[in-house]
């Protein structure tokens, strides 16, 4: 005999579970934004602050730390005292540093302003998907996952056009553009967020020091390790050794966690549910996926086809609006027919596409194929927010729906720093190869004598730098004559472009392998039907997790 659903799992005093959903959105958009607007600012950034790359980096590297070190922690701060003020506490902090980025004069203290805003961030982030599973039931929690993840697809391109748009008006208002968002998304979430039960247990210090300073170290050595050559930091600190340091925290977090049972921070039985531990798996390739897609393909768009930043990221516009259309119907679809089979779809597009873009990068593709193709990366993705998020949570109990969110997205954003450092390590490894490799071609385009200092001057140049510009980042060659000069420089940036396409297509295809890998995990998840979702039960960590 089936039962009615309640309209909420919890007393919302006459509001539809639906009047949640606008903070949890507004705050989840600033994050998923500040993760990819900076990027178009590094040059203006680099000028007006006079900071070099290095110090650019950290911009986007502190946030990302702090994002990524503290989600598992955050996540169990929100079982403990409820998703309600740790939300709100993570908004406030947000947009206050969003406020202290804009006003920052140096770079070191923007640095700290956005090492700030991570920590923001990750107070946010769990609860937004926790609330989610606790507030929504079971059959219309997929449709409210859809409209989380359609925010998410949004995003993702939304961070570098407003960027093109905010960068000639002064740096600053990629930040400021938050604080008017914060202070809307604020009044909503005092007014519609619900205080909802907490769980009354021994917050695990160890774990957090354990959990904190393992991913740090892992993550910076990720992070850094290019900077360093994979080397010596410095005396008798490797990249290496703090790595491997990192790694050992990690795993005596592990058994630490395996210790405590129950009362860990992020309790080990949460994977002993089959479709929690492939979500993970599955999340953490769709993030490695991201980072290894835009990385290369964004700089053979400036390089390669000399776009500006906004013309490149209006390259993805329609896929990222399709994405946000696909997401809500994926979401819904997910209340309907098992997830799996939504997310395999998804994971399969995304193969194909990203195969698609390995196949089409040269230095003459019609601009126009690179929209179509990315209009599927689009409807790829619309298929796997939603869906990987509502299969990861929805088995969990009122005690660890927090604590299930952080590992979630701590798995997701450890899979696009991972993503990131293989990323970048590949590609500079093939531009070292491919674009001599070009030169020596075009070489044979030139009179014959200019091709030996032509090949002599790009064999002391580093091919990484190249990357970042076309012929004007080639200095002219001892003992060329000025009328062979544009020939060279002609030459040089056939060289470029064509090499810099080589390697990005062939650093495109390492993505594909990891997006075969989130196929795989898809295939293999149980097919629970969505009415089989159990409700939140304060004494069971799922009620499907029998037989799984």
């Amino acid at each position: 005999m089936s039962h009615p659903q309640p309209e909420s799992l919890v007393d919302l005093h006459g509001r539809s579970p639906w009047s949640i959903l606008p903070p949890l959105c507004l705050g989840f958009f600033m994050i998923m934004l500040d993760t990819t607007i900076v990027n178009v600012a590094v040059p203006k950034l680099m000028e007006e602050l006079d900071a070099d790359v290095t110090a650019v980096g950290w911009v986007n590297s502190a946030y990302l730390l702090t994002f990524a070190v503290l989600l598992l922690v955050t996540g169990r701060l929100g079982d403990k005292f409820g998703p309600r003020p740790v939300f709100v506490s993570g908004l406030v902090l947000f947009t206050l540093a969003s406020l202290a980025c804009g006003l920052a004069g140096t770079v070191e203290l923007l640095i700290i302003a956005r090492a700030v805003q991570g920590v923001g961030g990750a107070l946010m982030t769990p609860q937004t998907m926790s609330m989610i599973t606790r507030v929504f039931p079971p059959m219309k929690r997929g449709a409210a996952m859809g409209v989380w993840g359609a925010v998410a697809g949004v995003a993702t391109i939304t961070g570098p056009v407003l960027g093109g748009l905010l960068v000639p008006i002064g740096w600053e208002w990629i930040f400021f553009v938050n604080i008017p968002v914060g202070i809307v998304a604020l009044v909503f979430a005092l007014r519609n967020l619900p205080r909802l039960p907490t769980s009354d247990r021994t917050f695990d210090l160890v774990g957090v020091g354990l959990s904190v300073v393992g991913m740090f170290l892992f993550v910076f050595g990720l992070q850094e390790g290019s900077t360093y050559d994979w080397g010596t930091i410095r005396g008798p600190i490797t990249v290496w050794g703090v790595m491997a340091a990192g790694v050992a925290l990690l795993v005596a977090f592990g058994f630490w966690q395996r210790h405590l049972g129950d009362d860990a921070l992020m309790p080990l039985r949460l994977f002993h549910y089959r479709n929690f531990t492939l979500s993970n798996v599955a999340g953490w390739s769709v993030t490695f996926a991201m980072t290894g897609i835009f990385f290369p393909f964004t700089i053979f768009l400036q390089v390669a086809l000399g776009m500006t930043p906004l013309q490149s990221a209006l390259v993805g516009l329609g896929g990222s609006l399709l994405s946000g259309i696909v997401a809500p119907f994926a979401g819904r679809l997910s209340d309907k027919v098992p997830g799996k089979w939504i997310v395999a779809t998804g994971f399969g597009i995304l193969v194909l596409v990203v195969w698609a873009l390995a196949e089409l990068v040269a230095p003459d593709v019609a601009v126009w194929k690179l929209v179509l193709t990315m209009c599927f990366f689009g409807i790829g993705t619309g298929c796997l927010f939603s869906p990987l998020a509502n299969l990861a949570t929805s088995g969990l109990d009122h005690r660890n729906a927090g604590a299930g969110a952080g590992a979630f997205n701590t798995n997701r954003q450890i899979g696009g720093v991972i993503g990131s450092a293989a990323v970048v390590a590949l590609f500079t490894s093939r531009l070292g190869i491919e674009i001599p490799a070009e030169a020596a071609t075009a070489a044979q385009s030139l009179p014959e004598a200019a091709r030996t200092p032509f090949l002599e001057a790009f064999s002391h140049i580093d091919p990484s730098a190249l990357a970042g510009g076309g012929a004007e980042a080639f200095p002219k060659p001892d003992g060329v004559p000025d009328d062979v000069w544009a020939q060279v420089q002609t030459a040089a940036a056939d060289a470029i472009h064509a090499g810099l396409s080589t390697a990005v297509g062939q650093t495109l295809l390492l993505t594909v392998g990891v997006l075969a890998l989130g196929l795989v995990s898809a295939l293999v998840m149980s097919s629970v039907r969505p009415h089989h979702h159990g409700a939140p039960d304060p004494t069971a960590v799922a009620t499907t997790t029998a037989g799984h």
